[in-house]
């Protein structure tokens, strides 16, 4: 019978030693706190749900990354999350049932059947914010604020945003009467920012739709800083009212980051398509230098309610927790190897000080049989518990 290894883990999924969770920890409780600061309440989500539930109002590429299985209980398919955005939306959606904005955030792991970027993960630490019941830019501000302070909270640096609107193309390819193998090959041609071909594809619209398909074309090509959305009012010139609407509120997102962050590149780029099928407004992506991918990621997503009996406006934003302690800095680990030795003894009076010690936040590691103080370094003491003048003392650990 072949041997197998018995400590291998499958591809992409990786275990976290105790130095980095620590720092996971750290950050998770730190995350956690800037947005309840911010009015933000937290929501644990099920691991596993059936299919239905799970991945109702989410898009085909969502389905392929969900790991299945058949529950033994009742015969039907559950699935693991590999998202838990439409998670929460049924939260806001069904169970809490707010009339007004609620705020909603979370942190739990997440299992893809498939690396979803470069990196080689299956398993990612998903941390979020999703704001519910208002419809305005004021709220596509408030969460991508939070993204940005997310991101200086863990101390990553240098980054800059990448903004786009997928109303603006929905908007030119209802106007054109797109049918919908039309508009996906359209989309695809778009998203490979392939100018010829969408060119191509739009030209057949006729004499008729000729103003919207030099629109449509057009989109391939308005990307860059923020003078991209004065180029985009003049192209657009006599688009939908709602292509209008969206360029209207790029411009107050533009104004108001460029205001806050100065120090942030802002890049609009109006054929950015992410999401398509799922975001119906601003969507948005954090870049740092050297990492091939965004390191959060947002938008908003206003008809995902509906399938959940409840159509709600929502914006929100996630990142992969681990992604950010390996390109952050986040301050911890000193508290760790700063801990008391204490000896192995079956005596009242030290068992209660060493209790004492933990209730006031020591770190006490309390010896096993066979255990000398030579042993104390090893685990990270750099104190020792004593008994000095009639009562238990710490004392700094002699090397």
């Amino acid at each position: 019978m072949p041997t197998v290894d018995s400590w291998l883990l499958p591809e992409g999924i990786e275990e976290v030693l105790p130095e980095e969770a620590a720092l996971i920890e750290t950050a998770r409780r730190q995350l956690l706190d800037l947005f309840s600061s911010w009015g933000y309440d937290l929501v644990i989500t099920p691991h596993i749900e059936y299919v239905e539930s799970l991945l109702t109002g989410a898009g085909h590429d969502l389905e392929l990354q969900t790991f299945k299985m058949i529950d033994q209980l009742s015969g039907r398919m559950l699935g693991v999350r590999a998202d838990i955005t439409p998670q929460v939306a049924r939260i806001d959606a069904h169970t809490l049932g707010a009339e007004g904005p609620s705020r909603l955030c979370y942190c739990g792991s997440v299992m893809h059947t498939r690396p979803r970027t470069l990196s080689t993960a299956r398993s990612v630490i998903q941390l979020g914010a999703e704001l519910y019941g208002d419809a305005s830019s004021a709220s596509d501000i408030e969460i991508i604020t939070l993204m940005l302070e997310t991101l200086s909270s863990c101390g990553v640096r240098g980054a800059h945003l990448d903004i786009g609107h997928v109303g603006i193309y929905r908007g030119l390819a209802q106007a054109a009467g797109l049918d919908e193998k039309v508009e996906q090959t359209l989309f695809d041609a778009l998203q490979r920012k392939a100018v010829d071909e969408v060119r191509a594809i739009a030209e057949p619209l006729g004499q008729s739709q000729s103003s919207l398909a030099a629109m449509l074309c057009s989109l391939a090509e308005l990307s860059g800083g923020v003078e991209v959305l004065e180029r985009a009012h003049v192209l657009l010139d006599g688009a939908p009212e709602s292509v209008m609407a969206a360029l209207d509120d790029l411009a107050e997102i533009a104004q108001t980051l460029a205001r806050q962050y100065p120090e942030i590149p802002l890049y609009f780029d109006l054929g950015e398509l992410r999401g398509y099928h799922y975001h119906t407004g601003v969507v948005f992506s954090a870049y740092i230098p050297g990492l091939g991918q965004s390191i959060a990621q947002g938008g908003r997503y206003d008809d995902i309610g509906s399938d959940f009996g409840r159509a709600r406006p929502a914006t929100g934003f996630s990142t992969d927790l681990r992604l950010l302690v390996e390109r952050g800095n986040i301050a911890t680990g000193t508290e760790r190897s700063s801990a008391i030795w204490a000896a192995y003894a079956n005596e009242a009076g030290l068992q209660r000080e060493v209790m004492k010690l933990r209730r006031e936040g020591e770190r006490v590691i309390v010896a096993l049989p066979g255990q000398v103080d030579a042993d104390a370094v090893e685990h990270g003491c750099d104190r020792i518990l004593r008994w000095q003048g009639g009562a238990w003392q710490v004392k700094k650990l002699e090397n």
